[in-house]
């Protein structure tokens, strides 16, 4: 195992970040992302990234690692490629504001999910006002397609901005396409998160020392397989859920 000293920054929660965290939870969850108490776990819901890098960067953890000066980086160099690009897409945000402005606005919003404290006043309502006025020309395939597209771009020039941690690039990726897949839906167009590789599942320590019969008896078959296969137990010789928990309990 290897450990990295964190926070490198101060984190606090901003506007978004509470809910935002609360909503990704709970989807994770659902998609086995998560253990079913992740809103209970220290390392899912705290403002730090573990420290332990086999362990995943929840993307409110970010500013943990990256501070702001990476963060506001990362998303000029965003904005560098979009004022750039071909009119028809570039248009749209030069009618809103300059560079420096979007730099700002988006930064802020980045920052405020990621841990580093209140930076985006109006939380969701601003940015869904955002989307179904300032941007809605965007929000369809095509603009989907083109705003995806610049971002994987930007990311993969970007390492040098993302300390060498691998899992910060994977924390992004998990980040971008969480807004995309909700985006997709709320207006309707294809869900093209192609950032790339995104968290796996986490899987949580089972320590069976200190649970209760019926704590083990509550866990799932996977659950118990895998605990004990960490354990260097022969997970073969034990057929079924029932046998798993009699080892269990011997452990």
């Amino acid at each position: 195992m290897t450990r990295v000293d964190l926070p490198k920054f101060p984190t606090r929660h901003g506007f978004m970040s509470e809910r935002i965290q609360q909503v990704y939870i709970k989807s994770a969850i659902e998609k086995g992302l998560l253990p079913s108490e992740a809103h209970r776990m220290a390392e899912v819901v705290s403002l730090t990234a573990s420290g332990d890098t086999s362990k995943p960067i929840q993307f409110w953890q970010l500013f943990s690692i990256l501070g702001q000066d990476a963060i506001v980086g990362i998303v000029a160099r965003f904005y560098e490629r979009v004022f750039a690009d071909e009119p028809w897409f570039a248009s749209v945000f030069e009618r809103v504001g300059g560079l420096n402005h979007h730099v700002a606005t988006q930064a802020s919003m980045w920052i405020d999910v990621m841990g580093g404290g209140p930076y985006y006043h109006g939380a969701e309502l601003r940015l869904s006002f955002h989307h179904t006025h300032n941007a809605m020309a965007l929000m369809n395939d095509k603009g989907a397609e083109r705003w995806v597209s610049l971002m994987r771009l930007t990311l993969d020039a970007s390492a040098d901005l993302m300390t060498d941690d691998p899992r910060v690039r994977t924390s992004l990726n998990t980040f971008l396409a969480f807004f995309m897949t909700k985006y997709a839906v709320e207006f309707a167009f294809e869900d093209r998160h192609i950032f790339g590789e995104t968290n796996g599942p986490l899987k949580r320590r089972i320590n069976f020392m200190k649970m209760t019969t019926e704590a083990i008896e509550g866990l799932s078959e996977q659950e118990l397989s895998d605990a004990l296969a960490e354990r260097g137990v022969d997970v073969s010789q034990y057929p079924d859920k029932q046998a798993l928990v009699g080892k269990a309990l011997m452990m």
